[in-house]
């Protein structure tokens, strides 16, 4: 079964280091920063055999290269943005499999914050990397997408099992729930589970990973029906 543990990075990324229980076989998911990844894989035991790219933006790409020379991973990243990142040992397309270990990953192409996002899901473990497409309470800016093609990568996400878990790349909830209870003022579910998050961060800790059954009562991204109804939600967002 994979296990994950964030890595705080930067202002507020967070990459994830992965464990296959089975055989001790890591990964790291978007390494923008090489100390603080290393640090934290020499105090899981020194291992590294993947780096898992979702994106090409550097705040989720800057350590690859660094943390690739320190532990000789493996790299895999999407096939459609292989010219712009590092240097792949596995090109990636929808549906394609990534082995860690025993564990078998599944790749979900995920247009919309860039035309190359790609998500990993993890059925033994129930773990998705999502990087910037799904955020608690909130989803990425379409920054090289349209309204059509993220809210078909949305739906795509909510198609899983609902007890998964949802890894995303930014401690982005507590923002993001201010503009969910301005949009969605009546949901009960979102009004708990924002006040979940408030205690969660009063503490010090992350609020991800979340439980996808949980964004998909409280998310008004993953609730939107259709797509004008999402598009006008990540145009009032924009502006929020």
């Amino acid at each position: 079964m994979i296990t994950a543990q964030p890595v705080a990075l930067l202002r507020d990324n967070y990459a994830w280091l992965l464990r296959d229980g089975a055989t001790g076989a890591t990964a790291i998911v978007d390494p923008a920063e090489s100390a603080p990844v290393a640090a934290a894989i020499d105090a899981a035991g020194g291992r590294l055999d993947l780096i898992l790219l979702t994106h090409h933006h550097g705040d989720h790409i800057a350590g690859t290269d660094e943390v690739r020379d320190r532990y000789g991973a493996r790299v895999v990243g999407a096939r459609a943005d292989a010219h712009r990142l590092p240097a792949l040992n596995q090109a990636v397309r929808e549906g394609d499999s990534v082995a860690l270990g025993e564990s078998v990953g599944r790749v979900i192409e995920t247009p919309g914050h860039t035309h190359g996002h790609v998500c990993y899901y993890f059925p033994d473990g129930g773990v998705l990397l999502c990087g910037d497409t799904l955020f608690s309470l909130g989803c990425g800016r379409l920054l090289e997408g349209t309204p059509a093609e993220m809210f078909a990568s949305l739906r795509k996400l909510a198609a899983l099992p609902p007890e998964t878990m949802v890894y995303c790349g930014h401690e982005y909830t507590e923002s993001n729930a201010r503009f969910a209870l301005h949009a969605d003022p009546a949901n009960a579910a979102l009004r708990a589970y924002a006040a979940h998050v408030r205690t969660l961060r009063a503490a010090g800790s992350p609020s991800v990973p979340s439980r996808l059954a949980d964004e998909l009562a409280a998310n008004p991204f993953l609730r939107a029906r259709d797509v004008a109804t999402f598009a006008d939600l990540r145009a009032r967002k924009d502006k929020f």
